[in-house]
This record gives C-alpha cells, sequence and structure tokens, in this order.
C-alpha cells in the first residue's frame, strides 16, 4: 500500500509498505495475483521504494521508439508464438501439486545455460563434450538476420537501464564487458519473450542477482488487464505499449489475467538480463574460443531438424 506520495523534478514518487507479511506472502507464492490484491494501480511516470528506502521500481511511460518497437515484433513474432511447456514457478507448476506443466507461449534467446533434449542426445550420439555448458539459443542461431534486427530495441531498453538505474546497471554492465556470450553493445546475455501469460507470483531466478530487471510491452490489438504487481505492497504497473519499466525482480510479482478484446490480441512483453551462469562459464574466454564453439554448435543443430 501507498504510505506516502510526493514528486520530485516532475515525477511521481511512492513509498510503499507490506500489505502482507513475510508468512502470509510466502503461502502466496506460486498463485496467481488477483485484483482484490492490488490497492494501487500505477499509470504515469513513478519511481516507487519501500519503506525502508530500497528503489522497488522506476517505471516511464512512451520511452522505447515505435520504429524499433515494430522491428522487433515483426521479426520475433513467430519465434515467440511457440508453446513451450518448462517455465517452471512462473506458472505455478513446481508447487501447488500441479500435475504437468501448462502450456504458455514463453521462449527465449540470445544464451542460455542448459542443453535442450535434443541436443543432448546429439552430443551423447556424437561422442562429443562441449567446450563450455552455453549454448546460443535456436532463434539467433537458425535465424541470424531476423536476430539482428531485433538488436537496436534491446539496445534501447539497456540504455534506458544505464540511465535510470546507473547503480544496478554498473555492476552488470562490468559482467557482460567479460563474455563475449551477450547481446551486442548490452549488458544482457539473454532475452525472454511472453505472449498473453499471466505468470503466477513468482521471484526471478537464474539472473543476475546484482542487477535490476525489466519490462516492455507491445501490443497488437486490444485487451484489458496484464498488469504487473507486487503483491505483498499491493501495488501494480500498467505497463502498455513503448513502455519501460525497471523492477527488482527479486521480489514477488506476477501479473493479473489478461482480457483480449479480439481472438487475435497480442500482448508480447519482453525481459532482458543477464543470465549469471553464462557470464560465469565464459568470463574471459576468448573471441576465438566463442567463435569455434558457435561454429561447433552450429554444425551440431544443422543435424537437428
Amino acid at each position: 500500500m501507498i504510505i506516502k506520495k510526493e514528486t520530485v523534478d516532475g515525477i511521481k514518487v511512492y513509498h510503499v509498505g507490506k500489505n502482507w507479511d513475510d508468512a502470509r506472502m510466502a503461502d502466496r507464492m506460486n498463485t496467481y495475483v488477483e485484483k482484490s490484491d492490488i490497492k494501487d494501480v500505477i499509470d504515469d511516470d513513478a519511481d516507487v521504494f519501500t519503506e525502508d528506502g530500497k528503489l522497488l521500481l522506476r517505471f516511464r511511460k512512451k520511452v522505447l521508439p515505435q520504429e524499433k518497437t515494430e522491428l522487433f515484433y515483426d521479426n520475433v513474432k513467430d519465434f515467440a508464438k511457440h508453446i513451450s511447456s518448462n517455465r517452471g514457478n512462473a506458472t505455478g507448476s513446481e508447487t501447488r501439486n500441479v500435475r504437468e506443466n501448462p502450456k504458455v507461449m514463453s521462449n527465449i534467446f540470445g544464451y542460455f545455460d542448459r542443453w535442450s533434449p535434443s541436443q543432448k542426445v546429439i552430443f551423447r550420439k556424437a561422442g562429443i563434450k562441449p567446450i563450455v555448458d552455453v549454448r546460443e539459443c535456436r532463434f539467433n542461431r537458425d535465424y541470424p538476420d531476423k536476430y539482428k534486427k531485433t538488436i537496436p530495441l534491446i539496445q534501447e531498453i539497456d540504455k534506458l537501464y544505464k540511465k535510470l538505474t546507473p547503480e544496478y546497471y554498473k555492476v552488470q554492465r562490468k559482467k557482460a564487458n567479460q563474455t563475449h556470450f551477450k547481446i551486442p553493445g548490452t549488458s544482457f546475455t539473454t532475452i525472454t519473450t511472453n505472449i498473453n501469460f499471466q505468470t503466477t507470483i513468482h521471484c526471478d531466478k537464474g539472473d543476475d542477482i546484482e542487477g535490476f530487471g525489466n519490462l516492455a510491452v507491445i501490443e497488437h490489438g486490444k485487451y484489458t488487464g496484464g498488469e504487473t504487481c507486487f503483491p505483498q505492497y499491493g501495488v501494480g504497473v500498467n505497463v502498455r505499449n513503448g513502455d519501460a519499466l525497471f523492477m527488482d525482480v527479486h521480489q514477488p510479482h506476477g501479473n493479473l489475467p489478461i482480457s483480449k478484446k479480439t481472438e487475435d490480441t497480442t500482448r508480447l512483453s519482453i525481459v532482458c538480463y543477464l543470465r549469471k551462469n553464462v557470464w560465469l562459464r565464459t568470463q574471459n574466454k576468448t573471441k576465438r574460443m566463442f567463435a569455434k564453439h558457435n561454429k561447433t554448435m552450429k554444425n551440431l543443430g544443422s543435424k537437428d531438424k
């Protein structure tokens, strides 16, 4: 709940206190956020701090260029519609006695730190042990031209990250500069895309614990809902087309249901991050090793069609 409001340099600043104690929060993990959980929804430029002075989020409206936003969407939309069943606690599948992982349109590109089941089979049959346990994702491996056209928007998000949360950015960018396994010109190794996906309440895992999270949205068609929420604090943010949200993803968060006005409505959310194990396993490796590893993986990948 909001306990204090002020305006600083034209930006609304909110201080929030906990609606739930930690025991109540633990009990609600991996369940869906409900409208009744959220007391305030932010829809303007704002900074939000917890009552102990820690930054919870920074939100800015219409700061991502439309041309780069549409370029990203046009090149990633087909890939982003692939069905995944491995999103773990974001779908509530790791608790609550869910028997099988829900199938959602949630995908990654860039670099990742786990092999796919089909890749493991190929390694075993070929008797090959990869140089490092990091892989180039299928999208940028198989569709390099489309991948290159997503980079301008990712670089815009990176610039906003540096501008809005420089103290977090500096630490993360230093790590990103130590590896070739990253999105060019950014502090990110990995991108997650979600289409019309309501996540359960969760904390992000696998990213840089010293970094700060982010969320951008691209809309096609009309809908209501989807607000990104921090239910322990009773606050949500209405992130829409061209907006940028920077947030503490290690605090419990999830989003409200998305109600589509037409069947073909698409809400594509984008999350950019530095994956901790990608950095740890590849830091200070040479550019030559990077090229050799990717070439080997491409050659193996050509058998995986």
